[in-house]
Formats: C-alpha cells, structure tokens, sequence
C-alpha cells in the first residue's frame, strides 16, 4: 500500500505518518526531511538561497523515487500536492488522504515553530491566521483531488482504519 499524506503545514502529517507506520507496520518517510538530507541544506536555507521554484523541482525529483517502493506512508510538504503534476501522478501510484484542519488550528500549532518555515517565518501571529486562510483556498482545488479527505470531524485513528480497511 502507498500512502500519501497531503495537507497544509501544521495539518498533523507527520504525527500521523508515524502513527501508521506502526499500526500498518510499512516504513513512513517525511518527504521534506528527505530533502534536506539530498540537499544538505534546510528547507529554510533552499528557499533562502535557492527559491522556492528550485526547492519545488527537488521536492517533485525527490516524490517520482517513490515509483519503485512497493509501500510506504509518505508526509507530503504543504504545498508538494500543488505543483508539477504531483497530485495526479501520486493518485496514480497511491491512495491520497488530505488531512483538513481549519486555520485557527493550524495557526494556534505554527505560532511556536514560524522560525523553521520559511514562508511564515516573519509574520505576525494575525497575519498568519491570514495568510493560512489565503494559501489554503489556492490550494483547495489541488488537495480537492486526493483519495480522501479528513476534516476536524474524521480526522481519527477510526477514520484512518475504515479507509485502509477498503484498500487492504
């Protein structure tokens, strides 16, 4: 089974990720970490020195890898479901959850860490309420195309159980 986990930051893919991997016993990779270590740099320093246009071709060179494993869970970056066809092509290879947590959630999650994300990372605590709003509705129609979609309402180990339930 392939798992692709797609959402805004803050949205919980990681934790999930990890929750998975030891119920479902498969390996779990968070693709940004991957990129830092193909990089050596952090995401900060590759949109820092690099751009973001550059950091998006890695992330998308770094995803297509992922055609030859047979099953994984794998915690997509924010916007990895946004660009160069990334969506439809981990459609193709896999199941999409997108995990769809409100603003003021991700906002309340992202204050603490806005030093380690490079497009939050000077934005006070109002604007970044705001700007989360925004990159979400720019953003709706690519993870409006994943497999599944857990909201605030079904975002549960349940939820998650009943969905690979119907692809064991």
């Amino acid at each position: 089974m392939k798992i692709f986990l797609i959402g805004m930051m803050g949205s919980g893919k990681t934790y999930w990720a990890e929750k998975l991997k030891k119920k479902l016993k498969i390996p779990a990779y968070d693709l940004d970490a991957l990129i830092e270590m193909m990089e050596e740099k952090t995401i900060a320093e590759i949109f820092e020195e690099d751009g973001e246009e550059y950091f998006r071709k890695a992330e998308s060179k770094m995803l297509r890898l992922f055609a030859e494993k047979k099953q994984f869970i794998l915690s997509c970056g924010g916007g990895t479901a946004c660009c160069n066809d990334n969506m439809k092509w981990m459609n193709k290879q896999g199941i999409t959850l997108w995990l769809d947590e409100p603003a003021e959630v991700l906002s309340e999650r992202l204050v603490k860490e806005k030093n380690h994300r490079p497009l939050i990372k000077n934005l006070d605590d109002a604007a970044l309420k705001d700007f989360l709003t925004k990159k979400m509705e720019e953003r709706k129609p690519f993870y409006n195309q994943a497999t599944y979609r857990l909201s605030e309402k079904n975002l549960t180990e349940s939820a998650f159980e009943k969905i690979l339930k119907e692809h064991a």
